[in-house]
């Protein structure tokens, strides 16, 4: 395994490349992710042991979608069934790991919804998420508590889960070896994954509440929905074709000059 050393404006690429796999298959991507987040929804009417189970099969969904990528830079047909493609290709050994590996990511979850509940009041949470009864200040404080609790104690899972399926599936490593290895890539590139996680929290985040308080301010609030709903799942939908750019990256290639290389996704993973 050899991982690479890539200056920040890596971050940077990373993104113009996510848009640019984008690009090749608009359909393909918006369709697989409107396929999860129905799935992960339909998984809420099974209490717990629904979501606990999208939770154990997340990294097997990571993979199937990573294959997707792939499969759309080589001009190949996806279907749905690909989420599902690491079970049925994959040799039995390494299914036993991804669904390990699930489990422990579920694990983890679990540890930090419970100690995220000591820090965010839930019964205020609920309702501004339902039906928005809270008042501004209210809303404003218990959702940045929220969000920043929840983007801490996520952090470390986010960088021992973010490459460990790919390590698992694709280059044969046992879990914890997965984990680790996940830990390495993140933490030998930090400064372009700060400058990557930086960049996407304005898009995903910051420019919609900015949007939301102008179509507010000229009084059309209702409104901007319209707006924010399209480009929140666009910009989502790029995020998630961008994870198989911070992977050729930091695994697969060597960026070594300063200017983005957007062919570099041209090429497969073996």
């Amino acid at each position: 395994m050899q991982i690479n050393r890539l200056s920040p404006q890596a971050g940077y690429i990373w993104i113009r490349q996510g848009m640019w796999l984008f690009k090749q298959s608009p359909f393909t991507f918006l369709m697989l992710v409107f396929l999860y987040i129905f799935v992960v929804q339909l998984s809420m009417f099974v209490p717990i042991l629904g979501l606990f189970l999208v939770l154990i099969l997340n990294p097997v969904i990571a993979v199937g979608f990573l294959t997707a990528c792939q499969k759309v830079i080589l001009k190949e047909l996806v279907k749905p069934s690909i989420y599902i493609s690491p079970l049925k290709d994959l040799g039995p050994q390494v299914r036993l790991n991804l669904l390990k590996l699930g489990g422990i990511y579920a694990l983890l979850i679990v540890l930090l919804s419970l100690v995220a509940a000591q820090f965010v009041d839930v019964e205020k949470i609920l309702p501004l998420l339902s039906n928005n009864q809270m008042s501004a200040p209210e809303m404003i404080q218990e959702m940045s508590t929220a969000i920043i609790v929840g983007a801490c104690l996520y952090m470390p899972i986010a960088i021992l889960m973010w490459f460990s399926p790919q390590l698992v599936a694709w280059q044969g490593m046992s879990v914890f070896k997965a984990l680790f290895g996940s830990w390495m890539g993140f933490w030998l590139n930090k400064g372009a994954f700060f400058v990557y996680f930086s960049t996407w929290a304005v898009i995903l985040i910051a420019i919609p509440l900015v949007l939301g308080a102008l179509f507010d301010a000229i009084g059309m609030a209702q409104y901007a929905s319209y707006l924010i709903t399209p480009l929140s799942m666009w910009a989502l939908t790029v995020l998630y074709c961008s994870f198989f750019a911070t992977w050729k990256g930091c695994f697969l290639d060597s960026i070594q000059n300063s200017e983005p290389n957007l062919q570099t996704l041209n090429q497969p993973i073996e």
